[in-house]
């Protein structure tokens, strides 16, 4: 999985050190939503079955390269 130095960086924090890339890679295989940014990056939105909440995935424009990954309090499913 490629990422950029943000999300290692950020991947540190507590709040974002238990989202485990099994998690990441579920969402970006099968999300429950996609929107593409403005500049380019593209979120993504999944259902993590083991907490019970949405995990949103953005990722750089060439589609591969993850740039962030947070649970979202504000997803609500359409």
């Amino acid at each position: 999985m490629k990422t950029t130095q943000y999300f290692d960086y950020t991947r540190k924090r507590p709040d974002r050190a238990q989202i485990k890339e099994d998690w990441i890679k579920a969402v970006i295989e099968k999300p429950a939503k996609i929107e593409i940014q403005s500049d380019g990056r593209i979120k993504k939105w999944g259902r993590i079955k083991e907490v019970g909440k949405y995990l949103r995935v953005i990722m750089l424009d060439d589609g591969e390269t993850v740039h962030n990954a947070f649970f979202d309090r504000s997803f609500k499913e359409e």
